[in-house]
């Protein structure tokens, strides 16, 4: 006699499914008042998501958060490196730099810098407590676009110092001795052993700053820089069209932030590929299958 197979179906959950039922409820109630509300003025929205001013916005605002970045992390580094020196100078000097950067806000920053030449007319450069080789003027030197980007970029250095001192720890020491018994020197080290498996700690992070330093990019429009958001403020002065040019903006930003998190998410997968965490993520799929019922 044959015996029926097994048939195995999830078991199921009321409360889960109340719960499944409500959000499909909020999502609905949200596209309709997004798309019956006429206060929204989507066609006026539509017509300037192109605008040449709007677009030069975008350009702007991209190109402020890719030499930010780049800045703050090479400086990040740098930064990180010090603050896991075995001499005390470059530990304090490191982790005040970072002390300061991250409790001063980064509008308040980005003001200090427009207005440096209030404390010193002019910068010098040469030695210390020496003839200086050249002046220079403090209003030619540091520009709109130059105090923007001081300000944007010592502040994400003291973000990406923390995140990349947090990835190199997160190897295990016996990582290091291992390479070194194997004769490698200590560079080769941290290229070949350190680095790499710091990089899966470091990754996810870092594309979290890159999107916070987008959005934060908005705050230069203090200094009457046209990025995005500058950019259909001058627009909305002129027709008043506060709401449909804010909406805008707020389209273009999450544009952005969407192209950004599809690349941070290609990139996890490819360092994360054969580790822990893929494990884990079998595991917790095994999990959701863990309640079921044969018949």
């Amino acid at each position: 006699m044959t015996r029926d197979p097994l048939r195995i179906r999830p078991r199921r959950n009321p409360l889960i499914i109340a719960l499944n039922i409500a959000m499909v409820l909020v999502l609905v109630w949200v596209v309709v008042v997004l798309v019956t509300n006429e206060n929204f003025q989507w066609p006026t929205v539509i017509s300037y998501l192109f605008d040449p001013k709007v677009l030069d916005g975008v350009v702007v605002t991209l190109w402020l958060t890719a030499i930010s970045m780049v800045l703050g992390v090479v400086l990040g580094v740098v930064l990180a490196v010090m603050r896991l020196s075995p001499y005390a100078v470059f530990r304090y000097s490191a982790g005040a730099y970072i002390w300061f950067f991250r409790g001063v806000p980064v509008l308040v920053q980005l003001i200090f810098w427009f207005n440096l030449s209030s404390l010193f007319p002019t910068i010098d450069f040469g030695l210390p407590f020496a003839t200086p080789f050249f002046s220079l003027d403090a209003n030619e030197l540091i520009t709109r676009t130059t105090a923007a980007i001081l300000g944007l970029a010592l502040c994400e250095a003291a973000y990406m110092a923390e995140i990349v001192r947090a990835g190199i720890e997160s190897v295990g020491h016996g990582q290091r001795e291992a390479a070194s018994a194997l004769g490698m020197s200590p560079w080769l080290t941290f290229r070949r052993v350190v680095l790499p498996q710091a990089t899966r700690v470091i990754i996810p992070p870092t594309g979290n700053e890159l999107i916070n330093l987008l959005k934060g990019t908005s705050l230069v429009s203090v200094l009457a820089i046209s990025d995005l958001l500058y950019a259909v403020q001058t627009i909305y002065s002129q027709n008043f069209q506060t709401i449909p040019l804010l909406i805008t903006a707020t389209v273009w930003y999450l544009v952005i932030t969407t192209v950004l998190n599809v690349v941070q998410t290609r990139i996890e997968r490819h360092y994360a590929a054969g580790t822990i965490g893929r494990v884990d993520r079998n595991i917790l799929g095994m999990r959701r299958t863990k309640n079921v019922v044969v018949t």
